[in-house]
């Protein structure tokens, strides 16, 4: 069986490929491919998540690293992806590998690799890791026990969700959250985000106990999983909604009254906060699929945007290497110029819960500010399972060649990712999950909102 890398990962069905045995592979060949890195003898850190058997799957990984001579740092408890993020850059390590699922359903489970830098690392180091699976054929795990390698201090305990809690209390306003009195209500989706923010800013939990089945639903904060949250705010308790998904890295917000703000919205909002209340500097990158409302706003203060594939990798990369005032994706990851260059929903839902106390606004009055000064933007995103991974390039390459859709002409196409068609008045975009045959398709249109229009026209003409 092959092991590739995704989007953001290696992810499979647990005992289906996602064994104990494919785990050991692909660690040691991480250990492999990095055995070289000139901090390797630093270490790494292994961290996890709240699905079934992610602990036994940190220990097992931990072993062979430690097996093939890796000093391993450990997380004592579930922790969120950005903490091994922040522990990777913050502890000068070689890299940190946590294992997590993200967002996907609860049969699920995974291996996130993240940088020196605390980012997402790059396709062209995981390309090594596949190259070292291809090539070794069988391993050699080492002869001593996970037991064994704790006793000799090769792995190591370590606290990560108090090093990421004081890490919060340090970078965020917290005194300003408190002293608003702002009545915040937090869903954790069962996920790893439980007990971040406990004792430092005052919240109302919701699914924040352990259950890896997520309850019977996938922790993504996506509207259609969020209406408990939903119902608990339009009883008027509460200023702001925050959801985070398994593994805590990307984020969802809802208004005091209870309404869903997408991410193109929440990505504004934040950008606009970061340069007028905070008076911070730098460009801006955005995934491929992410609003032409975020090119209005950087033309507004002339600041310079990139625009890269989906993954956020693509935009860790760039983080890395220039100086980024934030960078986000469609999916609600955001990362953040004063923090990582990584996505991070509690340090993200806390900022939100900042700009509401610092600028002493309800949610819905700051977006109908935006609006006012940008215009009306409206966007919608559709997956659409499909009966082969065969159909996903038949069906985007018949894209490329349609000349209107829904009576719209089509002006331009950018084949950055997958195929945009571009609009006078707005866009389309289908690409291909890069796990499983499932089409994702996008669109945004401006003033008038034609998104319903578009989607079902694209799926007529692709006989779906």
């Amino acid at each position: 069986m092959a092991i590739k890398f995704g989007t953001d990962g290696w992810r499979a069905v647990i005992a289906d490929e996602y064994t104990f045995e494919n785990l050991r592979k692909i660690s040691k060949a991480t250990a492999i491919a990095f055995e070289k890195h000139p901090k390797i003898t630093n270490g790494i850190v292994i961290g996890y998540d709240t699905r079934f058997l992610s602990k036994e799957f940190a220990e097992c990984s931990a072993e062979v690293f430690a097996g093939h001579g890796v000093k391993v740092m450990l997380t004592d408890t579930f922790v969120t992806t950005p903490t091994v993020s922040l522990l990777s850059r913050d502890k000068n390590l070689a890299y940190g590998v946590m294992i997590t699922s993200s967002h996907n359903p609860a049969k699920y489970n995974g291996f996130k690799l993240k940088d020196e830098f605390g980012g997402s690392m790059g396709t062209d180091h995981l390309s090594l890791v596949e190259k070292a699976l291809e090539e070794s054929g069988d391993f050699e795990y080492g002869r001593k026990t996970f037991e064994e390698h704790v006793k000799e201090g090769m792995i190591k305990y370590f606290s990560g969700k108090d090093y990421y809690r004081n890490t919060l209390e340090q970078k965020i306003d917290t005194v300003s959250i408190n002293r608003s009195g702002l009545r915040i209500i937090y869903d954790a989706m069962y996920g790893s985000g439980q007990g971040m923010m406990d004792g430092i800013i005052a919240f109302h939990p919701l699914r924040n106990e352990v259950n890896p089945s997520f309850g019977g639903s996938s922790p993504e904060p996506v509207l259609k999983n969020l209406s408990l949250i939903s119902e608990e705010l339009k009883s008027g308790s509460f200023d702001i909604g925050i959801v985070t998904d398994g593994d805590a890295d990307r984020i969802a917000i809802f208004d005091e009254n209870g309404n869903f703000v997408d991410a193109q919205k929440t990505f504004a909002l934040l950008l606009t906060y970061l340069i007028e209340e905070k008076k911070m500097t730098g460009s801006v990158v955005r995934g491929f699929s992410s609003s032409e409302l975020i090119k209005k706003i950087c033309d507004n203060y002339g600041l310079k945007l990139y625009t890269v594939p989906i993954g956020f990798k693509y935009i860790s990369e760039l983080m890395i290497k220039e100086d980024i005032l934030i960078g986000a994706e469609e999916s609600g990851g955001i990362g953040l110029k004063n923090h990582l260059p990584e996505r991070d929903g509690i340090f993200n839902g806390m900022m939100f819960s900042e700009m509401l106390a610092v600028k002493k606004k309800k949610m819905s009055t700051l977006l109908s500010e935006i609006e006012r000064k940008y215009g009306k933007f409206y966007y919608k995103r559709i997956d659409q399972h499909l009966s082969s991974n065969d159909q996903k390039s038949e069906l985007i390459n018949l894209t490329s060649t349609l000349k209107e859709v829904a009576g719209l002409k089509v002006s331009g196409v950018d084949s950055l990712d997958g195929c945009k068609l571009l609009f006078d008045n707005g866009w389309l975009l289908v690409r291909a999950s890069g796990t499983e045959p499932l089409l994702r398709i996008y669109t945004e249109t401006f003033d008038t909102d034609l998104t319903k229009e578009i989607l079902e026209d694209i799926i007529r003409k692709f006989k779906l």
